[in-house]
């Protein structure tokens, strides 16, 4: 039902509330603009220039206002990852009490029971189900809890078999199989529990965004399909002086805007939001005094390009504000790092060139086998500082692949071999760099190195594309966690954004993460060529 103020107030104040049910006794509107308001399902809130909206919304009781802007839940101030890992963490004490309970053989527990939830946690973590894509749709994440608990379980079986001295536990290997079907049992109930979480409104955020234009729109569009954030419920307070208010926004159903900007303050305290994020096309009609009394008032107020890539995890290159850049925290690279990272890369590759050196000799030995070629390929990539150096990898296309000159691999490219393809698929190709990472050519974690003639091509047509030279080229990276494989310049400006992220929050804490999640990539690779 949609109705309006009645009186002289209507010349001053129009109120078009579409979806809201307005206090009784208040005239109706017409029935066709009722329906056009049905069919447009959002509302525009209106107030001349100098009058706050306050008294507007202050004819709204708030119990009868069932829409998006005044029923809008307080966010918890948890993120529905950090909710599903202490769900995940409790469910899984619940399960390691069960199997105790019910397997007395078991006792007395060695400190090598301990290892195996916590293995459990990591490969939950390392598999991407505490990821954006996983939460959204528990369906596609239930078939990694068991490849999570079987893989958790055979890592802590393993380690307490390789130091029984520190981990020794009796009955190692019955803990192995009970851990099975139980951590996948408790893993699941903890998806289940937050699925009703979220069904009754939890992790929603409210947002009150400055400015209605097409960079606010463009914030909103990205919030929706990459933030961490679940879900939510914004209003746009717009100004004239602002800009124009983009179409899209006034054809949303989920948008509500307020064209008044004169009493922010007065705006926030009725609509109460989680964080005010000033994101206009024009900073001209910017009420300072109003961001600096809500700020004061206890609302957070972050800037456009701030808050974003805290929730997207990247930097919008697309209205990069390169002075935000400029002044923000980060691009610093402290020689502690530099140590730390160092130490990091030599012991990681070391162990991991000892365990899979099996694995290598016999995808070397597959790569001669095929066409009697050459096994390893040499390539010359750049590297931090823009230093040039040659890559070394096991060849997966024919020897005269290039023979017209340097191309990016395309889908289904028929330069690839057979034994290529799988090679590409398990990323076994990249095994042999862990041999640049320990001659300093590379870091096992930071921005792909690409080939000197992309680079020049690439550094003339993005941006600060140099920037992702300060730190050195990496096995893997951010954005190959985050972003399937690119072969176009979209795809650089996209990878891009996650590399700039990556070197301004550079860090040894960021590359263990980057490990961790390197696992998803590799049992569940996306667009490789």
């Amino acid at each position: 039902m949609v109705r309006k103020a009645s009186g002289s107030d209507d010349a001053r104040h129009p109120l078009l509330l579409a979806r809201f049910r307005l206090p009784d006794g208040l005239d109706r509107v017409s029935a066709s603009k009722a329906e056009a308001g049905r069919r447009r399902r959002h509302s525009i809130l209106t107030s001349q220039a100098g009058d706050p909206v306050t008294p507007l919304l202050g004819q709204c009781p708030r119990e009868v206002l069932p829409g998006v802007l005044l029923t809008m839940k307080k966010s918890s101030g948890l993120s529905a990852a950090h909710v599903l890992f202490l769900l995940d963490f409790a469910f899984l004490a619940a399960a390691c009490a069960i199997v105790l309970q019910l397997a007395p053989q078991l006792h007395p527990v060695g400190l090598g029971a301990v290892l195996f939830p916590i293995a459990d946690l990591c490969l939950l973590y390392a598999f991407g189900l505490y990821r954006r894509e996983a939460l959204v749709d528990v369906g596609k994440a239930l078939g990694r809890l068991p490849v999570a608990a079987g893989a958790g379980g055979l890592a802590a079986w393993a380690t307490t078999a390789t130091l029984p001295t520190i981990f020794g536990t009796p009955e190692a290997h019955l803990l192995f199989a009970a851990s099975l079907p139980a951590f996948a049992a408790a893993a699941l109930g903890a998806r289940l529990v937050l699925h009703l979480l979220r069904r009754r409104g939890l992790f929603r955020r409210r947002l009150l965004v400055i400015g209605a234009g097409r960079r606010a729109w463009d914030l909103v569009w990205m919030l929706r399909n990459e933030a961490r954030t679940l879900a939510f419920d914004v209003v746009f307070v717009h100004d004239a002086r602002m800009g124009e208010t983009d179409a899209r926004i006034a054809e949303d159903p989920a948008s509500s805007v307020v064209l008044s900007a004169s009493n922010l303050l007065a705006t926030a305290q009725v609509l109460n939001p989680d964080q005010i994020v000033v994101a206009p096309d024009e900073r001209r009609g910017l009420c300072m005094e109003g961001l600096l009394a809500c700020k004061m008032a206890g609302y957070p107020v972050s800037e456009y390009a701030a808050f974003l890539e805290k929730e997207i995890g990247r930097i919008d290159l697309k209205r990069l504000d390169v002075s935000w850049l400029l002044y923000a925290d980060g691009f610093v690279v402290r020689t502690t790092d530099r140590l730390l990272k160092r130490a990091l890369d030599i012991g990681v590759s070391t162990v991991l060139l000892v365990c899979l050196s099996p694995v290598l000799l016999a995808a070397a030995l597959a790569v001669k086998l095929t066409d009697r070629g050459p096994i390893l390929y040499r390539q010359e990539r750049v590297s931090g500082g823009g230093r040039v150096f040659r890559i070394i990898k096991l060849r997966t296309m024919r020897t005269d692949a290039e023979r017209n000159g340097a191309v990016w691999a395309a889908t289904d490219d028929p330069r690839i071999t057979r034994t290529g393809l799988f090679l590409r698929r398990t990323r076994l190709d990249e095994l042999p760099q862990l041999l640049n990472i320990l001659r300093g050519d590379m870091a096992f974690v930071g921005p792909r190195p690409e080939r000197p003639e992309f680079v020049r091509e690439l550094a003339s047509q993005l941006p600060l594309y140099e920037e992702r030279h300060l730190v050195r080229a990496g096995l893997t990276g951010w954005a190959q966690i985050n972003y399937p494989y690119g072969a176009s310049l979209n795809d650089a400006r996209s990878k891009l954004s996650y590399d700039l992220f990556y070197v301004k929050n550079y860090g040894v804490l960021f590359d263990i993460r980057i490990i961790l999640q390197t696992l998803r990539v590799v049992f569940w690779p996306s667009g490789v060529r």
